[in-house]
Formats: structure tokens, C-alpha cells, sequence
């Protein structure tokens, strides 16, 4: 006889099996101690953990798995390059991960796709921050497996977002990317197209926030990044979706570079469920946008 979950059972048994994640990443892997449970919260110095959220299936038959991070720093901002510090295997050690670290808890900023044929081989992702050196393992176990596409209570589904009007757009945690240029000391424009469903929790209220929030911070790059607005307002716009959603907006913001370089930068649209679908795993969606930022031209070239 099949056993039924309520929607609130399967949140709370999602956030349990997220803090596990945590829990075991926080082990260290170089013999050095970590910041104890119920050590006051530091504004620097502390580890950043990397964390496994879990895994779905793809249309293709490959797999897609989910990660995000956990940075114990309360302010501290860390920059960590692709190699000995922040690594992937087996494997080359970069496989599209971020390399910088905002504070606190962030949740599946990122996915990596496996073939049909992963069978019960792992990734490990390793980060050093501040001298503390921790890890994930990432399996294909069934009692990871997750539904970003889809809250399986209410049938919530993440947004969609466009970075053109009447151009492609993304659903889901995999998300959608660009390529845009500038020169310093230039800033670049940021456009996002943005839809939703607009469902809340079953007997939920509807919030007095617009159905779509919009976050954007660096993701990878040479220097610093400063927004105009990194939580621009999704102010109601019509554009033409396949299905008509509930509600459709556009946010609009710029980005300014301290120097130039190859950067990436990400954006988050979480509906009214939250950071991490509050744990859910369900719903959010993901883009980049890739900005090649040119030298100042000098002498007149």
C-alpha cells in the first residue's frame, strides 16, 4: 500500500535531508576543526561549505545535479579561483562553479549534468576558504532525487525569465545565459523578462510582494561588481508567453566593473516560496550573463 505525504511533510523532510547535507560537508577534510555548533556568528574568517541539494532527471536521459553553498561568514565576501581551492573530480577541477562566495546560505546556484551511464560513480566538490578546507560528495542515490520543476502540494513552478523581449527563455534551476560586452568605465545594461503562476501555498495568502523577485550578484571575474540595484523591481509588462502566465514583469538594472576582464554574472527569479522553495527544492530559476568588459581605450584608438 502506498504511503502519501503531505505537502508539509515532504517541505520538512527536504530541509532535514539539506542540513544533513550541510552537517557532512562541514566535516573537515585536512584534519582542522570548523567553527563549533553553537559558536557565535563571526563576520569573517570562517569556512564556506558546498552543498549538494540533489538530483533530476532529463528529458535526454542524462542527469542533472544541484549545488549551492553555505558561507558562515556573516559580511565576508570570498573570492576563490578554479584549482587546488575550489575543485570538481574526478574530472577537470572546473566545471562551471562559482568563484565567488556571497555570505550565508545560497541555494542551487548551479548544476552540472552527467551522462545516462553515472550509475553510482560521485563528483566531490572541494572549497578552501579561510584555511578551513571542506567537501561534498554528489550521487545519484534515490533518496536525493528532487522536482525543481514542479512543488508537488500545490503545482507551483518556478519562473520563467527571458533576457530579450521575445527571445528564449529558461524554467528551472539549469536556467538560460547570455553574452554582452562593454568598456570601462561603461556600466552594462541588465534586462530581465520575468513570469509566474502566482500560486501560493494551499489556503496561503498571497503576499504583498510581486509574485517574482529578482536577485543579481557576481558569479565569477577579475574585480568588483557593483549594481545599481541588485534586487531591481519586476514592475508588470506585457510580453508574449507560451502559456499565459498569471503575472508577467521586466527588471532592469546595471552593473558596473572595477576592472576589466571576463566576468559572470548571476541572477536568481524566485517566486512567493522563497529562497530555495523553503527548502523544497522547488522553485526557482537561474541565469548568467557572460560580460566580456574591454580596457578603457586610450590615445585616442
Amino acid at each position: 500500500m502506498q504511503t502519501l505525504r503531505s505537502p508539509v511533510t515532504t517541505r520538512y523532510l527536504a530541509i532535514l535531508l539539506a542540513s544533513w547535507t550541510l552537517v557532512w560537508a562541514a566535516l573537515p577534510v585536512n584534519g582542522q576543526s570548523g567553527q563549533l555548533p553553537m559558536e557565535p556568528l563571526h563576520n569573517a574568517g570562517q569556512s564556506v561549505t558546498p552543498a549538494y541539494e540533489g538530483w533530476f532527471h532529463n528529458p535526454d536521459g542524462s542527469f542533472t545535479m544541484l549545488f549551492g553553498y553555505f558561507n558562515r561568514n556573516l559580511q565576508q565576501e570570498l573570492d576563490i579561483p578554479v584549482g587546488d581551492s575550489n575543485r570538481i573530480e574526478p574530472g577537470p577541477p572546473d566545471q562551471g562553479q562559482p568563484t565567488h562566495f556571497l555570505p550565508r546560505r545560497q541555494w542551487g546556484f548551479f548544476t552540472i549534468t552527467v551522462p545516462q551511464n553515472f550509475g553510482t560513480d560521485k563528483l566531490t566538490w572541494t572549497l578552501v576558504a579561510n584555511g578551513q578546507a571542506t567537501a561534498v560528495p554528489a550521487h545519484l542515490d534515490a533518496r536525493w532525487e528532487i522536482s525543481p520543476f514542479s512543488d508537488v502540494g500545490i503545482g507551483n513552478t518556478p519562473p520563467l525569465i527571458s533576457f530579450e523581449e521575445g527571445g528564449l527563455s529558461a524554467q528551472g534551476p539549469r536556467g538560460i545565459s547570455i553574452a554582452l560586452q562593454t568598456t570601462m568605465p561603461n556600466p552594462v545594461t541588465l534586462n530581465v523578462w520575468a513570469a509566474d503562476d502566482a500560486k501560493t501555498f494551499q489556503g496561503g495568502k498571497a503576499p504583498d510582494t510581486p509574485p517574482v523577485i529578482v536577485t543579481w550578484s557576481k558569479f565569477r571575474g577579475p574585480g568588483t561588481v557593483k549594481f545599481a540595484n541588485s534586487k531591481p523591481p519586476v514592475e508588470k509588462a506585457d510580453r508574449k508567453w507560451n502559456p499565459a502566465p498569471t503575472f508577467s514583469g521586466k527588471a532592469t538594472t546595471t552593473a558596473t566593473f572595477s576592472e576589466p576582464g571576463e566576468y559572470v554574472l548571476h541572477v536568481v527569479a524566485n517566486d512567493w516560496s522563497g529562497d530555495g522553495g523553503g527548502g523544497f527544492q522547488c522553485c526557482w530559476t537561474n541565469g548568467q550573463v557572460k560580460v566580456s568588459v574591454k580596457p578603457e581605450a586610450t590615445g585616442g584608438r
